[in-house]
């Protein structure tokens, strides 16, 4: 399983990797709570995802980027995640936040947001609702550790690919590249392999091919 990033082109997904669409949902409160299937697209050994953003047949590559001159340049931003991450340190858990990986999914807004509760999460609570919200990050931007252990507390996530999407805001979302897939550049480097990624699909990001939030009306 891998997904190759084509020169100006799209994902090249092979190795039979599983896709569906997922929406975040919000609760009662309007903080964005959980996750609902939405579709589940039919298995495919190879097949190819729209990076440009003007695709008639999205998720899927039309070959429209080829029409409209995309500019799908890789930022080049190998960065190892830990290296651009600042260190919350708490009670119970501590946490590494690398905020340049933000897409704005909004799941750690909730309950007072993750960076209070990991400060308080000698409150068992606070503890379970900061897991929480760390493992629904679908970038891997918020990354909760044990303090005890040292040991970080990532979600047994399936190797597969969710197209986000956020119907309350109208939203579309990125790529949500789970479970350690392999990810190719167009020259063949190979990026950091994480638990949880996120790739734009809406080809506006200047850190592609990774989202940075720009599918989000500003």
């Amino acid at each position: 399983m891998k997904i190759t990033v084509s020169r100006n082109g799209p994902y090249i997904v092979t190795g039979g990797i599983p896709l569906t669409s997922e929406e975040i949902c919000n609760d009662d409160e309007g903080y964005c709570r959980t996750w609902r299937l939405a579709k589940k697209y039919p298995l495919q050994e190879e097949y190819a995802l729209c990076r440009c953003g003007h695709s008639k047949n999205k998720p899927f590559c039309d070959g429209t980027h080829a029409k409209i001159h995309f500019d799908g340049t890789e930022a080049e931003d190998r960065e190892p995640y830990r290296d651009g991450a600042h260190v919350i340190q708490g009670p119970v858990l501590s946490l590494t936040d690398n905020e340049h990986l933000c897409v704005h999914a909004r799941f750690c807004m909730r309950a007072g947001g993750i960076w209070n509760l990991v400060r308080q999460s000698e409150d068992p609570t606070a503890r379970d609702i900061a897991i929480e919200e760390a493992g629904n990050c679908p970038s891997g931007r918020l990354v909760v550790y044990d303090t005890t252990t040292g040991e970080a507390i990532e979600p047994e996530l399936e190797r597969s690919i969710v197209v986000v999407e956020y119907p309350p805001r109208g939203e579309h979302g990125p790529l949500w590249v789970r479970g350690g897939i392999p990810i190719l550049s167009a020259d063949g480097e190979p990026y950091e392999v994480r638990n949880r990624v996120t790739l734009c699909r809406c080809g506006r990001s200047e850190n592609k091919p990774f989202c940075d939030g720009s599918h989000v009306a500003r």
